[in-house]
Parts: C-alpha cells; sequence; structure tokens
C-alpha cells in the first residue's frame, strides 16, 4: 500500500512539472512569435518583381565571370552557396587577387535587409550587383558599359535577357544584369528547426535551444537581432558598452558607417547581421577578426551588453543558433551551365 501511495505522488508530481514544462514552452513561444515572426517563402520587390524568367537568367549571372577585369571573379566567388552565402575567409579576394576591406557577409536571406554591406552604402541586392561590378575590389571592371559589351558577345544571353525583359527594346544592360541576379538573390530563403517552432511545433528545439532562446531574449541580445532574419535591419554602434577592438584585436579598428556619411554619431557604427545560418558564417564581424561562434557570442555580450556569459548560457545560445541552420533551396544548389563564348 505504501507503495502505491509513493507511486501515485510520484505520477502526480510528473504530471503538473509537465503542466508547467508544457505551460513555459507556451509562453516562450507566444513571446517569440512577437519577437520574431514569420520567414517570407521568397523576399518579394515592388520594384523587381521575381519571375522564373528572371530567376533564370540571374542564377547564370551570378556564376558569370567572365565580366570581372581578370575573369575569375562572380557573386558565386565571393558567395558560394556550398558555404552557406559566403566565401569562409576573414577579407574576400576580388580580381587581380585585391583582398577586400571587409568580411563578406552571406547572401542568404539577405535581400530584404537594411543594406548588403556592412555599412550601407549598398541598399538592396540590386544595387549591391550593381556597384560590385565596377568596384576595385571585386569585380573592377573599368565601367558598366565594358560589362555590358561582354555579355552582348555572349550570344546565348540575349534570348534569356529578351524572356526575362520582354518589354525592353535592348535589354541585354547592366539594370537588367542586376535585376535578374536580385531576382535569384530573392529566392535565397532558408527555413529552419527554429521556424517550425514558431509554427507551433514544440519539439523542433530541444531544451537546451529551448533556454537559448529563453537566455537570448531575456539578456537583450533580440533588442537588435529580432524580426524574421533575427537581424539585419538595423545599424548599430559595434561596441556600445566597450570598445570592440579591445576583444576583436581588430587592426586596423574600423570606422564603420563614418566613412561614408562623416556623421560623428556613425563612427563604430555597422549593420546588425542576420544571424540565420550564423553557424555556417565563421568567421565572423565585419573584419573576420573570429573564428569561433562561442567567442563571437562571448563578445558580443561584453561588448554590446556589459554583461559576462557563463558557461551553461553560453552553450545554450549556442545552441539555439544552431537551430537557424536552415535548408538552402535545392535548386539553388545546381550549378547553371553558362551560354559560350563566340
Amino acid at each position: 500500500m505504501k507503495k502505491t501511495k509513493t507511486f501515485l505522488v510520484i505520477s502526480i508530481l510528473s504530471v503538473a512539472l509537465g503542466c508547467f514544462a508544457v505551460e513555459g514552452n507556451n509562453d516562450l513561444l507566444t513571446q517569440a512569435k512577437q519577437v520574431f515572426g514569420q520567414l517570407p517563402k521568397a523576399m518579394e520587390s515592388e520594384k523587381n518583381p521575381i519571375t522564373p524568367e528572371k530567376v533564370k537568367l540571374g542564377k547564370m549571372l551570378f556564376y558569370e565571370t567572365r565580366i570581372s577585369a581578370d575573369g575569375t571573379v562572380s557573386c558565386a566567388r565571393c558567395h558560394p552557396l556550398s558555404l552557406y552565402g559566403a566565401d569562409g575567409l576573414k577579407k574576400s579576394i576580388g580580381s587581380n587577387c585585391r583582398v577586400n576591406i571587409r568580411n563578406a557577409p552571406t547572401v542568404l536571406n539577405a535581400a530584404d535587409l537594411i543594406a548588403q554591406n556592412w555599412t550601407g552604402n549598398r541598399t538592396d541586392f540590386e544595387d549591391g550587383s550593381k556597384k560590385s561590378v565596377i568596384n576595385p575590389l571585386t569585380y573592377a571592371m573599368p565601367s558598366h558599359e565594358a560589362a555590358e559589351k561582354i555579355l552582348k558577345g555572349i550570344e546565348g544571353y540575349r534570348p534569356l535577357f529578351e524572356a526575362a525583359f520582354p518589354a525592353d527594346k535592348d535589354p541585354v544592360n547592366i539594370d537588367n544584369f542586376a535585376k535578374a541576379v536580385g531576382a535569384f538573390g530573392r529566392t535565397l530563403v532558408t527555413p529552419s528547426p527554429f521556424d517550425d517552432f514558431l509554427a507551433g511545433k514544440q519539439d523542433a528545439l530541444t531544451q537546451n535551444q529551448k533556454q537559448g532562446l529563453k537566455s537570448f531574449m531575456d539578456l537583450g541580445c533580440a533588442g537588435c537581432h529580432s524580426g524574421a532574419f533575427i537581424g539585419g535591419k538595423t545599424y548599430t554602434k559595434f561596441g556600445i558598452a566597450q570598445p570592440y577592438w579591445k576583444y576583436t584585436k581588430s587592426e586596423p579598428v574600423d570606422n564603420g558607417r563614418y566613412e561614408i556619411t562623416k556623421q560623428e554619431d556613425d563612427k563604430y557604427v555597422f549593420k546588425v547581421p542576420d544571424l540565420r545560418n550564423v553557424v555556417k558564417a565563421s568567421p565572423y564581424f565585419h573584419d573576420g577578426s573570429v573564428a569561433r561562434l562561442d567567442e563571437s557570442i562571448r563578445i558580443m555580450s561584453k561588448v554590446q551588453l556589459d554583461k559576462d556569459l557563463a558557461e551553461p548560457q553560453l552553450a545554450d545560445i549556442s545552441a539555439f543558433l544552431e537551430s537557424l541552420t536552415g535548408q538552402i533551396p535545392d535548386d539553388a544548389m545546381e550549378i547553371p551551365i553558362l551560354p559560350a563564348t563566340r
């Protein structure tokens, strides 16, 4: 009889604790939905509507190297999709082996962000694609007209441009190049287990990941890294609480947006990176100065929030960020055959 009572008490406690756990999970889910929101199926644009024809052409142009100064650089050079849209280098290498001044951010889930680079002088995917062609540290072409001439000389592109831009009399031009690449980039959305959790699937995240999500919100990380892309929609100072370079060992110190605006308030201000697929995006920060995810979390907590994380918190937040690793669209991973030069 005593054993039966003991078992009954344990059963009641287990049910009660289970109810508390479910209630806690529901509260966490409700809060997460409010902070983050639903990832779109594609990053639509009124200025550049997505069409199958544009996406097909844009995917090919994403891999096109013949419009670079030395014939080796394409979008895919600095943003290989097999490496989750970033090249794994501290700083990317462009035409004639010139080193870029900052780390290449991923192109995945990027087309709806506030900017396509760290300092905001490339406003959207289309603008970034167009400016890259004449950037001396990337494609390094002398002019947009020089790139257009090469594209017009590749006969196989004309029918593809005509299909993608049927209203244009002379569709093979740099603006349509940018629109096509932009349309392809707008399809690069990577839903992850975190999105399954936001949709109500409680077991999509482990208990550690749920605890990490809670810590992420409670500590204030979501103050910048919020919304469907977990960041990427604002600019902020890197080093609100402490000078960032003391912890990243960055050399030289980068002034960020100040180099563009010359406004004192923009010193050390950068685009807040989105954190989707962040586990795959090493090395971290604008200069690629930190290789390990856990170290980058520790630094961010210190220089932005002036908080020292305990090891269990650090492990849980790392686990949560793992849940943001998504699935790259299968068709995007198929490398296209480009038209031959004649």
